[in-house]
C-alpha cells in the first residue's frame, strides 16, 4: 500500500502534510502537491493533516488512477520539504468539483 493525492488538493495546494512526512516524499505541481509511491513508506501520518482530504491509501475506491499521476508527476515537479503558505484562493477552492479539469495548471512549482 502507499498513499496519494488526488484531485481535492487542487487549486488549494495545503501543505500541512509536508511537514510530518518523515521520508519526504512530496512533490511540488503549480497548483497541487503529489506523493512519489515508490518513496512513501505508508506510515500514514500525512493524511489526518490534509485540511482537503485529498490523500488517500492507493486501495481505497478511485484512488488508482492517482497512483499514475503521483508517480509521473514526483519525477519531474521539485521535491517539497517544509510547509509552505497554501495558495491565495485555497479557501475558495477546497470544496469545488471537477478540479482536474477546470483548474489543474500541470507545471512544476517555480
Amino acid at each position: 500500500m502507499t498513499y496519494i493525492v488526488n484531485d481535492k488538493c487542487i487549486g488549494c495546494k495545503y501543505t500541512d502534510c509536508v511537514e510530518v512526512c518523515p521520508v519526504d516524499c512530496f512533490y511540488e505541481g503549480e497548483n497541487t502537491l503529489v506523493i512519489n509511491p515508490d518513496e512513501c513508506i505508508d506510515c500514514g501520518v500525512c493524511e489526518p493533516e490534509c485540511p482537503a482530504e485529498a490523500i488517500l491509501p492507493d486501495t481505497e475506491p478511485g484512488a488508482e488512477q492517482w497512483v499514475q499521476f503521483n508517480l509521473e508527476k514526483s519525477v519531474i515537479w521539485p521535491n517539497i520539504t517544509e510547509r509552505k503558505e497554501p495558495l491565495p484562493e485555497a479557501d475558495e477552492n477546497l470544496d469545488k468539483t471537477n478540479k482536474f479539469n477546470s483548474l489543474f495548471i500541470d507545471k512544476p512549482a517555480t
